[in-house]
């Protein structure tokens, strides 16, 4: 072995943990500030591994998404990933593990495509078979095989997503809706939903319709009491405020709102524990059906619309000279 080859392999041997290390380091930072979002495509984030999510960013360039991810975007995502802590190399290398992704998949795919669109070699000097009962004439019809789907295996850890818009049409007919019993005549004599909702404000999000914008314009006057039509709910107009770590707004809860539909006790305490610092949430437990995850995705509107919570814009402290320095 020459003195070039000895040293080429030495190098090799050095560096290889530290390759090792920096995307093993990526994955890490990833599972920690970015799988929320990527994992499932929350507020429109380009799902991990999702080629068509990204293809359109990476026509801007590594840099670009560099950018983005270290300063956040107008779209919802906030700098760092809300993970302020986390160093820019931590973050960048955060972004190569997600785009490694990406291309290791894209890269698969004219591999896959050649191999499959390749002919097969025919054999030279090799007669053609003669029709046989057995083995028909080329010339005869071949009837087409049937394709088979193949089951649900109810293991996908994609399957459960809340932010996925529902099956088949909004608001259906109650003799449609999958629901009634469309063979019973006091089915067809309901009201259709899209009739009963046409004079109602309008929203973009969950079922179409800003129930609380109803509310206060009094389109709508939900019961109170089940059995006194002249019950007046018990209003509580009180805002409770929930800081966000990062550049995130924070979350304002609108007591007023909530309480002129529902009675406290349909929260606390067994969602919610009345005492301050009681009560610890996140956006994944919310997505996994608990805390405001228990109502909102499901009867009220999805976590999806991010700035509907997050309300309450922080006044973020201005960066020093060093830091704009370094930003130039």
């Amino acid at each position: 072995m020459t003195r070039n080859r000895i040293h080429i392999l030495f190098l090799f041997v050095l560096f290889m943990p530290a390759l090792a290390l920096a995307q093993g380091s990526g994955k890490a930072v990833y599972d920690k500030a970015c799988a929320l979002c990527h994992g499932t495509g929350l507020a429109g984030a380009p799902r991990f591994g999702n080629a068509a999510d990204w293809q359109a960013r990476l026509a801007g360039g590594t840099a670009r998404l560099y950018q983005s991810a270290l300063k956040g975007t107008s779209k919802g995502m906030p700098a760092k990933g809300g993970n302020l802590s986390l160093s820019d190399a931590e973050v960048k290398s955060a972004v190569d593990f997600m785009l490694s992704r990406v291309s290791v998949k894209e890269a698969a795919k004219p591999a896959a495509a050649k191999s499959e669109s390749k002919p097969e070699a025919k054999p030279e000097n090799r007669p053609e078979p003669a029709a046989t009962a057995a083995a028909p004439a080329a010339s005869a019809p071949v009837a087409p095989m049937a394709t088979v789907a193949a089951p649900a295996t109810g293991a996908d850890v994609n399957a459960f997503n809340r932010l996925l818009r529902p099956l088949g049409k909004r608001h259906a007919a109650p003799a449609e809706d999958g629901i009634h019993d469309p063979a019973n005549d006091g089915t067809h004599a309901l009201q259709p939903p899209l009739e009963a909702y046409a004079g109602l404000p309008r929203s973009n999000v969950g079922a179409r319709i800003d129930w609380v914008a109803a509310l206060t314009s009094k389109k709508i006057a939900p019961r109170w009491d089940r059995t006194d039509v002249k019950a007046e709910p018990v209003a509580m107009d009180l805002n409770i405020v929930r800081e966000v770590k990062g550049s995130m707004p924070d979350v304002v809860y609108p007591h007023k709102q909530h309480t002129e539909w529902l009675d406290c006790s349909n929260c606390h305490p067994a969602i919610f524990v009345p005492q301050k610092g009681a009560n610890q949430i996140s956006m994944a437990s919310i997505l996994l059906g608990q805390k405001c995850g228990v109502c909102h995705g499901k009867v009220a509107f999805p976590v999806s619309e991010c700035r509907l919570c997050h309300s309450k814009k922080k006044d973020l402290p201005a960066p020093s000279s060093a830091q704009a320095a370094g930003a130039k």
